[in-house]
C-alpha cells in the first residue's frame, strides 16, 4: 500500500502525469472529481460549499457544519481507496486530508504562464486574453478554496515533497522520475501509518455518522482518534444534543468501545518530550482551559535522531494514544515493537487525567521537529494557545534554548496563534478573579 497526491495547477498536465504514474506503478488512479461524484451522492451541498468558499460573505454556520460533513467524508473516501492498494490521487490538496500521515508522496505539478495559456487555447478554443483570464479566475478560486478550508497557502512549496515542471519535461519522463521517487523508503506505508490511517478513517467515520443522524447532526464537534481511542469535543451550546453522541455513534459502530466526549470552546495545544499529570505546569495549562472552556490538546515531541529507549514501542501494536512510531529512524521504516509494559513518556496518564477534568483532546506523538509537528497538526481545528513544555532535553542549555525559540518561531508563522513556553506562561496567560472580570468588562 502507497499513496502519492498530485496537487495541480489549472492546465498544467497534472492529470496526465498522475495517470500515467498509476499506469506505471499499477496503481489506481483517483481524481478529485470522483471524490465530489461520491459526496454529492453522500448528499453534501459541494456546489453550495465550493462557493462558499471562495466567494467572500457566503459563509453561514449551516455551511460550516457542511464543510466538516465534507472533509470527514473525503477522509474517509480517500483512507478507504487507499487500504485496497497503491494509490495515486490528483486534485487540489489530497495530502490536507490525511493529517499526521507520514510516508505521502506529495507532488506539486505546475507548468509556465504560456504553456498554460497554449493548453487552454486548444482545449477550450478561447483568444488568448480570454485563457488568460480563465487560468487567473480559476487558480483564483482554488487558493481561495484551500486557504478557508484548511488555512494554508496553496502556493507553499513546503508543503509538497516534489514539484514538477511540465513545460520543462515531458509526461514520461515525468512519471518515470516519480516511479524513482516512490521506491525511497521515506515514501512506504509502514505500520506506524497503517495505524495513523485506521484512526483517521475511524474519525471521520463517526464524524460522519453524526451528521448523518437527526438528532445530533447540529452539533458543532471535532472528532479524534487515538489508538482506536474516540474523543469527541463539542461547543457548549450542543451539551444537550450532545449527550446522545455516545449512544448514536455505538448503535453504527458496535464495536467501539472507548468513546468520550468533552465540552470545549476552542483547544491549547501542549507541546512537550516527556509528560507528567500534576505538575505545575499541568496545573497550570489546566487552569488556563477551564478558565476559556478549552480542551488540551498533547503532543508528545521526540526529535528524529534522538529518540530514546522511552519512546520504543509506542506504536504499531500498542495501546497508546501515539499517532506515529517512535524508534530509530531508518529511512522511514518503523519496525513492529512489543506492546510496553506501562506508559512510556507519561502520554496516557496524563491524558487519562485530562480525562477526568474533561479536559482531553487527545494526543499524539510526533517523531522529528518543528515542520512535522506542523504537519502533523489538524489544520479544522482551533487553537486558541500553544505551550512549548520541555522539549530538546538531550541538547545543552544554550543550544536548547535556541531549538526552542526557532520551534516557537516557526509554529507562529504556520498556525497564527500565540505560542509560548512554559515559563512565559504564567506571566501572559495566568490570572486572578478580578482580571477575569476586566476582562468580561
Amino acid at each position: 500500500m502507497q499513496i502519492i497526491t498530485i496537487s495541480k495547477q489549472t492546465m498544467s498536465g497534472g492529470q496526465q502525469l498522475a495517470e500515467r504514474l498509476a499506469e506505471k506503478l499499477g496503481y489506481r488512479c483517483l481524481s478529485r472529481d470522483e471524490l465530489l461524484r461520491a459526496a454529492t451522492e453522500e448528499g453534501i451541498k459541494v456546489g453550495k460549499l465550493e462557493m462558499a468558499m471562495v466567494k467572500p460573505g457566503l459563509f453561514t454556520e449551516q455551511l460550516a457544519l457542511e464543510r466538516d460533513h465534507y472533509l470527514a467524508f473525503s477522509t474517509a473516501f480517500l483512507c478507504q481507496k487507499a487500504m485496497e492498494g497503491g494509490l495515486v490521487y490528483h486534485g487540489r490538496v489530497g495530502h490536507l486530508l490525511l493529517q499526521g500521515m507520514k510516508n505521502i508522496l506529495r507532488v506539486r505539478v505546475l507548468a509556465d504562464e504560456e504553456y498554460r495559456i497554449n493548453e487552454v487555447r486548444q482545449k477550450l478554443n478561447l483568444d488568448r486574453k480570454k485563457a488568460q483570464q480563465y487560468i487567473e479566475g480559476v487558480d483564483e478560486g482554488r487558493r481561495r478554496w484551500v486557504h478557508n478550508m484548511y488555512g494554508i497557502s496553496w502556493d507553499d512549496a513546503s508543503n509538497h515533497d516534489v514539484i514538477i515542471n511540465l513545460s520543462q519535461m515531458n509526461v514520461e519522463n515525468a512519471a518515470s522520475a516519480l516511479v524513482s521517487f516512490a521506491q525511497l523508503p521515506d515514501f512506504r506505508i509502514t505500520p506506524a501509518s497503517k495505524k495513523i490511517l485506521d484512526d483517521l478513517l475511524l474519525a471521520a467515520n463517526v464524524r460522519i455518522i453524526i451528521s448523518r443522524d437527526d438528532k445530533i447532526h447540529n452539533a458543532h464537534v471535532k472528532v479524534r482518534s487515538d489508538s482506536g481511542k474516540v474523543t469527541v469535543t463539542y461547543l457548549p451550546q450542543d451539551i444537550k444534543i450532545a449527550q446522545a453522541i455516545p449512544d448514536v455513534v455505538q448503535k453504527h459502530l458496535p464495536d467501539l468501545k472507548d468513546i468520550h466526549t468533552t465540552m470545549a470552546m476552542t483547544n491549547i495545544l501542549w507541546v512537550q518530550e516527556e509528560f507528567q499529570p500534576n505538575t505545575e505546569l499541568y496545573n497550570q495549562i489546566v487552569d488556563i482551559a477551564t478558565k476559556w472552556n478549552a480542551a488540551i490538546e498533547l503532543v508528545k515531541l521526540t526529535p528524529e535522531g534522538e529518540i530514546t529507549e522511552k519512546d520504543q514501542g509506542v506504536e504499531a501494536k500498542t495501546e497508546e494514544t501515539a499517532n506515529v512510531i517512535a524508534g530509530e529512524y531508518n529511512g522511514g521504516i518503523e519496525e513492529d515493537t512489543p506492546e510496553p509494559e506501562n506508559d512510556k513518556g507519561g502520554l496516557r496518564a496524563t491524558l487519562d487525567e485530562l480525562s477526568k477534568v474533561g479536559k482531553s483532546g487527545g494526543g499524539r506523538i510526533v517523531v522529528g521537529g518543528e515542520r512535522q509537528l506542523a504537519n502533523a497538526l489538524d489544520r479544522t481545528i482551533s487553537y486558541t494557545l500553544v505551550v512549548i513544555g520541555d522539549v530538546f532535553l538531550s541538547k545543552g542549555h544554550a543550544a536548547k534554548i535556541r531549538a526552542i525559540r526557532d520551534l516557537r518561531s516557526y509554529l507562529s508563522d504556520r498556525i497564527k496563534v500565540p505560542v509560548v513556553t512554559a515559563d512565559e506562561l504564567e506571566v501572559q496567560y495566568l490570572f486572578g478573579k478580578q482580571d477575569v472580570i476586566r476582562m468580561a468588562a
